[in-house]
């Protein structure tokens, strides 16, 4: 997919969530002096598009700062909060990096089920195959048959090995002897599937550090990147789910998904905002090109402007 056909699937798929946020501007602001009363308007506004508290109050700051007492248009305020919010999410905006020094780099995907994770490995590997990289794939979620099925199709669509155990296999020992393989192979990448079954947080939490425990002991600086999956959907739920992630393993950068199907696209500023961590992608759709890395000023213009 060109990259123009891209974007116009992500503003296709932000219609609702700048219908949410949108349409409102334009019914609050035809042509209103931007006072105090209005500002506390716009921040409900923000709140309420999943933008959370702390990016609607750096924006409603910077329009204090810059705009108070003017009048204004909804065109004028759209415009300016495309311009803030691509502000706030311009330093998030970091594509996933494969160190090929490492021979393999090690990327640890977590998230929890139902958030696309093991679908995302699978564009992941298409594309890192496109551009001449090697990838080795690791069915780590061993009691959830359906996973490694999903993974191994995706194995078989892209030529990428699949290491898989039998069902209830030790995913921590899965992935110690998938890593020596990997290594042995000269493979450029190993994408690591994980569980995701949070009602168990004390397990999965055991279960994810004994993983990068075992993976130290043939490589200490693996792994290399730790990649939450979140699901566009849950709107600011996913600020939960990193929370409670970044307790269980380090997590080095997010991947968004499923933003065609949702009016809750805003979540991925407060997620910038709240904690700073590297937006690597963000998924409109079900096939490989449909993940792609994140511009922030194409998101921004998507998430607000007409």
């Amino acid at each position: 997919m060109a990259l123009s056909a891209f974007f116009s699937r992500l503003k296709e798929g932000l219609q609702r969530s700048k219908r949410k946020l949108s349409e409102s501007i334009g019914a609050v602001f035809t042509r209103r002096r931007l006072d105090e009363a209005a500002l506390a308007e716009l921040e409900d506004l923000l709140i309420g598009a999943d933008l959370g508290p702390a990016a609607a109050a750096r924006i409603i700051a910077s329009f204090r700062r810059t705009r108070f007492g003017k009048e204004v248009t909804g065109e004028e305020i759209r415009a300016a909060l495309a311009e803030e919010i691509a502000a706030i999410l311009a330093p998030v905006a970091r594509p996933l990096a494969i160190d090929r020094a490492h021979a393999p780099h090690v990327v640890l995907m977590v998230g929890v089920n139902g958030t696309g994770k093991t679908t995302t490995i699978g564009k992941l590997a298409q594309q890192y195959g496109q551009a001449g990289l090697r990838a080795m794939l690791v069915a780590g979620d061993t009691f959830r048959a359906a996973a490694v099925e999903q993974l191994e199709v995706w194995g078989s669509r892209t030529g990428a090995q699949v290491i898989a155990g039998a069902q209830g296999a030790d995913p921590a020992g899965l992935a110690f002897d998938a890593l020596g393989r990997a290594r042995a192979a000269r493979a450029d990448v190993l994408l690591i599937d994980t569980a995701g079954r949070l009602h168990n947080k004390a397990a999965l939490m055991e279960e994810l550090a004994k993983i990068v425990r075992v993976l130290k002991k043939q490589d200490p600086s693996a792994p290399h990147s730790v990649v939450l999956v979140l699901d566009a959907t849950t709107g600011q739920n996913a600020l939960s789910q990193v929370r409670v992630f970044k307790e269980m393993v380090a997590v080095t950068g997010l991947i968004v998904t499923k933003l065609d199907g949702s009016a809750r696209g805003g979540v991925v500023v407060a997620l910038a905002e709240t904690f700073g961590l590297p937006v690597h992608a963000v998924g409109v759709g079900e096939r490989a090109d449909d993940l792609r890395p994140f511009d922030p000023h194409e998101f921004a213009r998507g998430l607000v402007e007409e």
